[in-house]
């Protein structure tokens, strides 16, 4: 599968869930995947995960990685100040993913709003109820499961590559748990 062929993505924050399964999506449809693991020990893991289509490298060493070039297509980041950092490497008309359990909306349309004259697009992902490595218990939302991190990739990606006249949307991907 091809679907993100010549496509450039970086995937910044949380690893071990989201942001791995968001990884291992992009290379599986042919993109090119800059990954942040915080420890080594991460790095080894998401690299064994991905294999030598992606480059894993810890949070400081991003931009190095990155080059001068205005070049990436896609931007998962877990906060509005770790994609504000990168933005200059975004090329005009990508798109920004905030992956955070609970982004700002307002801070999501500030930024959104911002970028409009670059068409950059951007929008969050508000991921609850989600599965965790050698989690406790929760408590279950109204469709009766814990969700996957795969579920939130998939919509995450939809934002990010289907969804090309959205911008300043927050998608909740909780089970319903937000909605009364």
């Amino acid at each position: 599968m091809t679907k993100y062929a010549r496509r450039k993505a970086v995937v910044v924050g949380e690893t071990a869930g989201i942001g791995l399964a968001i990884a291992k999506r992009l290379v599986e449809g042919g993109a090119t995947v800059l990954l942040t693991a915080r420890t080594a020990r991460e790095r080894v893991h998401a690299t064994a995960e991905l294999g030598s289509t992606a480059r894993v490298m810890s949070p400081d060493a991003v931009e190095d990685g990155l080059g001068s070039d205005r070049d990436v297509d896609f931007l998962f980041a877990d906060a509005v100040p770790t994609a504000r950092q990168l933005l200059r490497h975004l090329r005009d008309g990508g798109a920004i993913v905030l992956t955070s359990p609970a982004p700002p909306p307002a801070a999501v349309h500030t930024l959104a709003v911002e970028l409009v004259p670059r068409g950059i697009r951007v929008n969050a992902v508000a991921a609850g109820c989600i599965e965790a490595p050698g989690g406790g218990a929760r408590p279950l939302p109204p469709l009766g499961r814990l969700g996957a991190v795969e579920e939130v990739a998939r919509a995450a990606l939809f934002l990010a590559a289907e969804a090309t006249f959205t911008t300043g949307a927050r998608l909740p991907v909780d089970g319903g748990l937000s909605h009364p």
